[in-house]
C-alpha cells in the first residue's frame, strides 16, 4: 500500500534529467580542463570515466604525470529539486569536513567545491574529491544473479564471518557518529578555525527531495526556516507534512475508497504516535544521521572486505538521536517497507537473525571504544529500539511514500485507528474523498492528454 510517483512530475524529472546529462556529456573536456586548472596539474589532466549514482553524476580525473586521481561531482537536475541544489551541495560539505575531522570513518577529501557561478560551462554546484578505491559493498554482498534488474537481496550462503567484519566495520562507523552531538536538528555547518559544528538552518532530507521532486509537494509548504529544538516539534512537523502530502499526491485517489480513507487514517495516528514514540532525548543533543548510508553507498576490497569510503552523505543533518540509536534498515539489503508490504512475518524471520548478528557486531565495537561512565551502550538503545516498536515509527517519519503501510503493518494496534481520529477528521470523510477522486480524476485527464504517454 506504499504510494507510487505522480507519473508527470516523474517524466519531468527525467525529461530534466536526460537534457543535463546531454549537456553534461558535451562539456567533458571542459570539466576535465576545469578540474586539472582547479588541481594545479599544469594540463596533465585526463578523462578517466563516468560514474552515475541516484542523485550526482561524476567525472574522474586522472593526472597523466603523477597518477594521481580527482573525482568532480554534480547533482543531477531532476534527480535533486532544482532550489535546492546548491544547498544540497553546501550542506553534504559541511558534513564531509565534519566527519573527517571529528571521526576516523573513511570518507573522501574535499579538494574543492563551488556553486553555479564557479561551476565549469554553467553546470550547477560541483564538489572536486578525492577518489576512493574500492567495489560496491552492496554488489559484494547481494546473492548472485546473471539478471541486473533482480531485487538487491543479502546473499543466503554469505559467510558469516566475512558478514561479521563487514557489520563490525559499519557499527564502528555509527558508533562513532552516535557520539557527534549537535544543540539543534537541521543543516549543519562548521567553524573553519575551531572545526566545532553548528547547526545553522532547517534539515534538508531525502524524504523531502522525494515529495517534492515526485509527488507533487508544494516546497513552500515546507515552513521550517530554523532549525528545531525539540524532538517532539521535529516529529510532528513531520506529521503535518505528511497530511499536506495527503492532500496534494495527486494519484492517490486512484485507490477504492476504502483504501484512500485508510491513508488519511493511518496519518493522523501517525501523528497521534508522536507522544508514545518520538520522545527518545527530547531536548537533545541531537545526532548525525545519514538516510542513505548502505553497502550500495560504500566502497570495499573484494578480497579482504575492509570498507574503504562511505560514499555520498547528501541529506546528512542534525537530527532527533533515536534514528541514530537504530538497527540499519538495510541489513538483509531489502527495503523492510517493501517486503512487509507482501509479509510483515517474512521480513522478521529473515531480519532477526542479522539484527542479533549486528548487536554482537556492535557489542565488540563498543568493547574497543566504551561510552562515557553511566552512558547506557548504543546496543542496547538499538535492542529497545527493536523491542518497542521505535524502529517502525522512525522508518515511517523517513518516508512519507510507505507511512500508510508501515503503520497498518506495524505500529496498529487495538485502540488505535478511526478511534484516534477528532470528530473533526471523522465528518470530513466525505469530503475528503470526494476532494481526492476529483484530483485524480483531473491527473488522470492530464497525463491522458500528455503526448509523452501515448507510447505507454
Amino acid at each position: 500500500m506504499g504510494t507510487s510517483f505522480d507519473a508527470i512530475a516523474q517524466r519531468n524529472a527525467q525529461d530534466a534529467k536526460m537534457a543535463f546529462l546531454d549537456q553534461f556529456t558535451r562539456a567533458k573536456e571542459d570539466i576535465v580542463s576545469f578540474v586539472d586548472s582547479r588541481l594545479g596539474w599544469k594540463q596533465a589532466g585526463k578523462f578517466l570515466g563516468y560514474f552515475i549514482g541516484s542523485f550526482n553524476i561524476s567525472i574522474a580525473v586522472q593526472n597523466g604525470e603523477t597518477g594521481e586521481r580527482a573525482l568532480i561531482r554534480f547533482p543531477i537536475p531532476g534527480k535533486v529539486y532544482k532550489s535546492w541544489l546548491e544547498q544540497k551541495v553546501k550542506n553534504e560539505v559541511m558534513v564531509l569536513k565534519y566527519i573527517s575531522r571529528h571521526t576516523d570513518i573513511p570518507i573522501p577529501q574535499v579538494h574543492h567545491w563551488g556553486l553555479t557561478e564557479e561551476s565549469p560551462c554553467h553546470m550547477g554546484p560541483f564538489i572536486i574529491e578525492e577518489f576512493m578505491e574500492g567495489e560496491d559493498l552492496g554488489e559484494l554482498l547481494r546473492k548472485p544473479s546473471d539478471i541486473n534488474e533482480d531485487l538487491l537481496v543479502l546473499n543466503p550462503g554469505i559467510n558469516n564471518a566475512k558478514l561479521d567484519f563487514v557489520y563490525e566495520q559499519i557499527a564502528g562507523f555509527q558508533l562513532q557518529l552516535s557520539r557527534l552531538e549537535f544543540p539543534r536538528i537541521g543543516a549543519i555547518s562548521m567553524d573553519s578555525e575551531t572545526g566545532e559544528g553548528k547547526v545553522t538552518g532547517p534539515p534538508l532530507t531525502y524524504d523531502m527531495n522525494e515529495v517534492v521532486g515526485f509527488a507533487g509537494f508544494p516546497a513552500e509548504s515546507y515552513t521550517a526556516t530554523e532549525p528545531f529544538s525539540r524532538a517532539g516539534d521535529y516529529f510532528s512537523d513531520r506529521a503535518r507534512c505528511m497530511q499536506v502530502n495527503l492532500e496534494t499526491h495527486r494519484n492517490i485517489g486512484f485507490d477504492d475508497d476504502n483504501i484512500t480513507w485508510s491513508r488519511c487514517v493511518a496519518r493522523h495516528c501517525f501523528a497521534k504516535l508522536v507522544p508514545v514514540y518520538g520522545n527518545i532525548d527530547e531536548a537533545g543533543p541531537f545526532r548525525l544521521f545519514c538516510d542513505d548510508m548502505r553497502p550500495s553507498n560504500m566502497l570495499a576490497d573484494p578480497k579482504t572486505m575492509r570498507i574503504t569510503a562511505l560514499l555520498d552523505l547528501e541529506f546528512t543533518n542534525a537530527m532527533p538521536a533515536q534514528y541514530a540509536y537504530d538497527l540499519p534498515s538495510w541489513l538483509i539489503l531489502r527495503d523492510p517497507a517493501i517486503m512487509i508490504s507482501d509479509s510483515k512475518q517474512e521480513f522478521v524471520d529473515a531480519f532477526e537473525p542479522r539484527k542479533d548478528q549486528f548487536i554482537r557486531a556492535m557489542e565488540r565495537a563498543e568493547a574497543k571504544f566504551p561510552p562515557a561512565e553511566g552512558q547506557p551502550t548504543l546496543s542496547a538503545r538499538i535492542r529497545e529500539s527493536w523491542d518497542s516498536g521505535r524502529f517502525w515509527f522512525n522508518l515511517a517519519a523517513r518516508s512519507s511514500f510507505d507511512v500508510d503501510e508501515v503503520y497498518w503493518k506495524c505500529l496498529h494496534k487495538e485502540g488505535r485507528g478511526e478511534s484516534m481520529l477528532d470528530q473533526a477528521t471523522l465528518d470530513d470523510k466525505s469530503e475528503f474523498l470526494k476532494r481526492k477522486k476529483a484530483q485524480f480524476d483531473a491527473y488522470w485527464a492530464e497525463k491522458h492528454n500528455d503526448k509523452r504517454f501515448e507510447s505507454s
